[in-house]
C-alpha cells in the first residue's frame, strides 16, 4: 500500500510540473494575480485595526468619540469598495490565467491527435479520446481557477494575519501559530488518498462517454437486432461503478472541510479565553482583543479554502493526467530532416519483400512482391481479413511495413515526406467521411482553391450534380456532422466528386460503389474509367463484375498474393478466382 502512495504522489507531482510550464507562458498574469492578492489581503486585514481602533473609542457611557468613530467607518468603506474592485479584477485576471491555460493544453491535445499513428486511433474508443479533450480539460479548468481564485489569496493571508497578529500579541499568536497546523495535517492526510479515487472516477467517466458514443453512432445496427435491453444492461453496469467511485471519492472529499472547522473553532475558542484573561490583567485592550480574534478566524478560514482547493486539485490533477498521457503519447514516427519531397509522379509502384502485421504473435502479411506501371489498373480481391485494406494502409504509409519496402518511382516511400506521398493519390473509401459545412467545402476539401467551373465539371463527371442541385442551396447548403440527413450513397457520391475534382496521379478505390444503387454505379464506373485513364489505379473490390477491365488482379488469401494475371488469365486457370467469381455469377 505505501509503495502505491508513493507512486501516486510522484504521478501527482509531475502532473503539476507539467501544469507549471503552462503557466509560465503567462508570468505577466501570474504576477499580477500575486500583487493583487496581496493589496487585497493587507486591505482586508486592516479592516480589524481600524474596527478595534473604533471599539477602543467606545469607552463608555458619555465617553463615545463619535466624531473618530465616523471617520472610521468612512474609511472602512472606502477600504471595503477597494478591495471589491481589486477582488473582481483579480477573478477577471484568474479567468483569464485558467482558460488560456487550458486552451493551450486542449490545442497541444489536438495538436497529437493529428499526429498520433493510426494503429492508437485504432485501438482506443473515439468517445474516450474525445472526452479527454473536452470533460477532462473542463474538470481540470474548474480546479485550476479555484487554485489560482483561493490558493494565492489563502497563502498571503496567512502570512499577512501571522504579521499583524505578532504585532499585537506575541504569546497569543504562538497559540494560534502552533495548534492550527493540526487542520493542515488532517486535510493532507485525507487528501493524499483521494488521488487514486478522483483518477477512478474520471477513467470510468471516460469509458461511459466512450459507450455512449458507440451506441449512438451504431443506434440503428442495436434497434435492428433487439439489442437495446443488452445496450442498457451494460450502460447501468457503467454508471453503477460510476456511482460508487463517485460516491467514494465525493465522500472522503467532502469531510476534509467538516473536519478542518471543528478544529479551527476549537482553536478559536481556545484564543478567545486566553485573549480574554489577557483583556482582564490588562494586557491587551478590548479593541485590539476583537481584532485578534478576526485575525484568527481569518488565519483559520485559508485552511478551511485551501484543504477544499487541495481535493479540487486532486480531481482536476487526476484529469490533467488524462490529457498530458494524450500529449505524452508516442507520435507517428516525423518525416526524415532529409525527406524527399515526392514529385514528377508517373505511377511506378513497387512492393518488395514486404511482410507486416498489427499484432506479431498473429502474422497478416509476409513476403509481398509486386511490380506496377504506370496507368496500370491493379484490383485487389480475395476474402475478408486477407489484407486487401492493409495493403492499402501500407500504401498510403497510414501504417509502416515491419519489413521489406514500398517504393513510388523507385524511391523507398520512408524517405520521401508523407504530405507528398499522400497527395499523389486520391482515395474513396467504403466508409465514408463528409464534415461538417456546405456542399463545395465537403467537395473542395482536396483541392480549396478549385473554380466553379472546375467543382461544377466534377460534380457532373460523379453523378452528384443532380441530388446537389435539387437541395435547397445548392452547393451552399450546410450539412451537419458525418453528412447529417444524407443518405449513405449521396454521401459516398461527395466522396467521389472530391477525388474527381483534385485527379491526382494516383487513386486507390475501396469498395468505392458499395453504398450507390446499380444503375448510378454503371454511369460511376464510366466516371471511373475516364478518371483511371493513364492514372496507376489500386480498386479493392468485392464485386468482381467491376474489376473485369483490371490490367492486374491480384488474389490474396491469408496475407500472401495466391494468383495473379487478368480477368481472362484467371477464369482459364480455373482457380480460387474462378471459384470466386463463378460463386458470385
Amino acid at each position: 500500500m505505501g509503495t502505491r502512495k508513493k507512486l501516486n504522489r510522484d504521478e501527482s507531482g509531475k502532473i503539476l510540473r507539467e501544469v507549471f510550464t503552462y503557466l509560465g507562458n503567462y508570468k505577466a498574469l501570474m504576477f499580477l494575480t500575486v500583487a493583487l492578492a496581496t493589496a487585497i489581503v493587507v486591505l482586508t486585514l486592516y479592516v480589524p485595526i481600524l474596527t478595534g481602533n473604533a471599539i477602543d473609542f467606545l469607552i463608555g457611557k458619555g465617553e463615545v468619540d463619535f466624531k473618530s468613530v465616523l471617520a472610521i467607518l468612512i474609511k472602512v468603506c472606502v477600504i471595503v469598495a477597494i478591495t471589491g474592485l481589486l477582488q473582481w479584477i483579480m477573478n477577471t485576471v484568474n479567468n483569464r490565467i485558467t482558460y488560456h491555460v487550458v486552451r493551450d493544453i486542449r490545442n497541444r491535445a489536438f495538436e497529437k491527435i493529428e499526429k498520433l499513428p493510426l494503429s492508437y486511433i485504432d485501438n482506443h474508443p473515439y468517445g474516450e479520446i474525445e472526452n479527454r479533450v473536452i470533460a477532462d480539460a473542463d474538470q481540470f479548468s474548474d480546479g485550476l481557477l479555484m487554485g489560482f481564485t483561493q490558493l494565492f489569496t489563502g497563502i498571503v493571508t496567512i502570512i499577512g494575519t501571522l504579521i499583524f497578529m505578532f504585532r499585537i500579541d506575541v504569546f497569543i499568536a504562538l497559540v494560534v501559530v502552533v495548534l492550527t497546523p493540526i487542520s493542515l495535517f488532517v486535510a493532507k492526510f485525507i487528501a493524499s488518498r483521494t488521488y487514486s479515487m478522483f483518477k477512478a472516477q474520471s477513467e470510468t467517466r471516460a469509458e461511459q462517454s466512450g459507450f455512449v458514443d458507440e451506441v449512438i453512432q451504431n443506434q440503428s445496427v442495436v434497434e435492428a437486432f433487439s439489442k437495446e435491453k443488452d445496450e442498457i444492461e451494460k450502460f447501468d453496469e457503467i454508471n453503477e461503478r460510476l456511482e460508487k467511485v463517485s460516491v467514494r471519492s465525493t465522500f472522503f472529499s467532502s469531510i476534509v472541510n467538516p473536519s478542518t472547522r471543528f478544529l479551527n473553532s476549537l482553536i478559536y475558542a481556545g484564543v478567545g479565553l486566553v485573549g480574554a484573561i489577557q483583556a482582564i490583567n490588562g494586557s491587551i485592550t478590548v479593541g485590539n482583543l476583537s481584532a485578534f480574534l478576526q485575525y484568527a478566524n481569518q488565519y483559520t478560514k485559508p485552511f478551511n479554502d485551501i484543504s477544499n482547493v487541495i481535493t479540487e486539485l486532486q480531481n482536476a490533477i487526476a484529469c490533467a493526467g488524462r490529457i498530458f498521457a494524450l500529449i505524452d503519447e508516442e507520435a507517428e514516427i516525423p518525416d526524415s530532416p532529409d525527406a524527399a519531397v515526392l514529385c514528377d509522379v508517373e505511377g511506378n509502384v513497387a512492393l518488395n519483400d514486404v511482410s507486416f502485421s498489427y499484432v506479431p504473435e498473429k502474422k497478416l502479411i509476409e513476403n509481398l512482391n509486386l511490380s506496377v506501371k504506370p496507368g496500370q489498373r491493379i484490383a485487389i480481391v480475395g476474402p475478408t481479413g486477407c489484407g486487401k485494406t492493409t495493403l492499402i494502409n501500407l500504401l498510403m504509409r497510414f501504417y509502416d511495413v515491419k519489413s521489406g519496402a514500398v517504393c513510388v518511382e523507385n524511391k523507398d516511400i520512408r524517405t520521401v515526406t508523407r504530405e507528398s506521398l499522400r497527395k499523389s493519390y486520391g482515395m474513396v473509401l467504403q466508409d465514408t467521411w463528409i464534415k461538417g459545412g456546405t456542399i463545395r467545402e465537403n467537395i473542395t476539401f482536396g483541392k480549396p482553391d478549385a473554380t466553379e467551373e472546375e467543382i461544377i465539371a466534377a460534380a457532373k463527371a460523379a453523378h452528384s450534380y443532380g441530388f446537389i442541385m435539387r437541395m435547397k442551396d445548392g452547393f451552399d447548403t450546410v450539412v451537419g456532422e458525418d453528412g447529417g440527413s444524407l443518405s449513405i450513397g449521396q454521401k459516398q457520391l461527395l466522396c467521389i466528386t472530391r477525388v474527381m475534382l483534385a485527379l491526382p496521379p494516383m487513386l486507390i478505390l475501396d469498395e468505392a460503389t458499395s453504398s450507390i444503387d446499380t444503375r448510378t454505379e454503371l454511369k460511376i464506373q464510366q466516371a471511373f474509367d475516364r478518371m483511371m485513364q493513364g492514372r496507376t489505379s489500386f480498386i479493392v473490390a468485392h464485386r468482381l463484375s467491376t474489376i473485369k477491365n483490371a490490367d492486374i488482379i491480384l488474389v490474396m488469401k491469408d496475407g500472401h498474393v495466391i494468383e495473379q494475371g487478368n480477368h481472362e488469365e484467371l477464369l482459364t486457370k480455373g482457380g480460387f478466382y474462378a471459384n470466386l467469381y463463378n460463386s458470385q455469377f
